[in-house]
């Protein structure tokens, strides 16, 4: 094996709230078959783990009661149960209610379909594939890659991944029928050779959306409607939740920081997704570690990207800063400044900041995380020249100028040790890893061209919602069997 068979995950990479596996190097950790059961959260992630002297695959499970608190169980869905390596799929609820996860089988050709036995997932019945038939009878001749399944009304259909994406339809999960094509069409921006793969269909408000990766891009999503006539995916416009940093190479295109998403639907109505966080390097790229949760919806024909409300419930010790200004000198080309607000009070925070509408038009401006006079930190910028927002050192699309008139900036920013999640007025969320946060504890306010004030910056410091990951990184319950 190609990879440190470390046992545990040492205490100074351990994340104090976001979810991370408790063993040593196992990724890849694409998060699958997610449900809310009986009151509780359930997810599975993807360990890469020994196997008869090989490498093979098997979806560890976690529940929850918040999506925050999270429990290890002994692994069911491994190949010494099912006869095959896991490879992504997702989770759905049949017609009569009982959850079941439908994935690739490793090296077996086939997409299967596992139902579980109870609602607490303690035992599966034996997986079957899925055998899609032609119109004729004939095997339908498509490739059987990443599935989803779901149902509308009466009928399940599945997908199965790639560069195209052949749909099946079925009224009992054991005979499915060839439907044809599921997407209409490919919108302009999405490049030739894209392939939809960890795919998770659903409804969002008025719409339909589509979370998936291209293997080469990371994890994107398509909004559009569904044409029940013609049994299509009708995609109106596409977006992407992950981008390329500086040191990716631009001919290799493997940009995967934001990945493999899934989604659960919960019982007050809303989406929340996850998504593996795969290629920070560091010491970090090897490891399983998901996104913090994120709930999506739709306002005014866009998607809305909000951190989950829970994570409001781990708040303590409030520190609330009001009207600071920076003012940078004039007369001059570099006509810039930076100047020290106050200390960051520990490694888990959450950072709200308010600046009012009026003060950041065209202007570039942002902050200095992790950072004091001889260390720059990592930084937080709005770039009007480039409408982007830029987060370490990726940069996604965000202006200020295409907010509603008369709605303010508001950046959350959610910090864990290493790891930055930064929401901006919940219509972009970027991440990043910043390995030195050690050296300097400083928070900065860097401003460009004319003064900046900002309205208000609220400090929580976070509990820690790590419990379950001690536990686990001492008993490895989930440990999957390996010969």
């Amino acid at each position: 094996m190609n990879r440190k068979d470390d046992l545990t995950v040492s205490d100074d990479l351990v994340l104090s709230y976001h979810l991370m596996h408790p063993g040593g190097d196992s990724a890849p950790g694409d998060p699958n078959a997610a449900f809310w059961l009986d009151g509780t959260y359930h997810l599975h992630y993807i360990l890469q783990h020994p196997w008869k002297g090989g490498v093979s695959y098997s979806f560890v499970h976690v529940s929850s009661p918040d999506m925050l608190h999270w429990t290890w169980h002994a692994t069911k869905l491994q190949p010494a149960f099912t006869g095959h390596g896991m490879f992504s799929g997702t989770g759905f609820l049949t017609k009569e209610g009982r959850p079941a996860a439908i994935y690739h089988g490793q090296a077996s050709g086939r997409n299967h379909i596992a139902i579980a036995r109870d609602d607490a997932l303690s035992g599966w019945e034996r997986p079957y594939s899925v055998e899609p038939k032609m119109p004729d009878g004939t095997d339908a001749d498509v490739r059987h890659w990443d599935p989803d399944c779901f149902l509308i009304g009466d009928t399940y259909y599945a997908i199965s991944g790639g560069r195209e994406q052949p749909l099946f339809r079925s009224e009992d999960l054991k005979n499915w029928r060839y439907v044809g094509d599921f997407l209409a069409h490919e919108p302009p921006d999405v490049a030739i050779g894209e392939d939809i793969s960890c795919p998770n269909f659903f409804p969002l408000g008025d719409k339909w959306i589509l979370l998936c990766i291209s293997h080469p891009f990371g994890c994107r999503y398509y909004l559009g409607d569904w044409d029940a006539e013609r049994e299509q995916f009708v995609p109106e416009t596409h977006g992407r939740m992950n981008w390329r940093r500086p040191d990716q190479s631009i001919y290799n295109t493997v940009y995967r920081d934001f990945f493999a998403p899934e989604s659960v639907l919960t019982p007050d109505g809303r989406r929340v997704m996850w998504a593996w966080l795969a290629s920070f390097g560091e010491g970090i790229d090897q490891r399983s570690i998901q996104s913090l949760p994120r709930e999506l919806s739709l306002e005014d024909g866009g998607l809305r990207i909000r951190p989950l409300r829970e994570l409001e419930t781990l708040r303590y010790d409030a520190v609330t800063l009001k009207n600071i200004t920076v003012t940078p000198p004039g007369g001059s080309h570099s006509n810039a400044a930076t100047e020290h607000i106050t200390d960051l009070p520990a490694d888990a925070l959450e950072l709200d900041i308010t600046i009012a509408r009026e003060q950041v038009r065209r202007k570039r401006f942002g902050l200095r995380l992790f950072a004091d006079e001889t260390h720059e930190g990592l930084p937080i910028m709005i770039h009007p020249e480039t409408a982007t927002l830029r987060v370490g050192t990726t940069e996604a699309p965000f202006a200020v100028a295409d907010l509603p008139e008369g709605e303010d900036l508001e950046l959350r920013i959610f910090i864990d040790k290493y790891l930055v999640e930064v929401f901006a007025n919940e219509r972009q969320a970027v991440v990043a890893s910043h390995q030195d946060y050690r050296s300097a504890g400083g928070l900065y306010l860097y401003a460009y061209g004319d003064p900046l004030t900002v309205q208000q910056i609220d400090i929580w410091k976070l509990r820690a919602t790590n419990q379950g990951f001690f536990e686990a990184r001492e008993t490895r319950i989930w440990a999957p069997e390996t010969e």
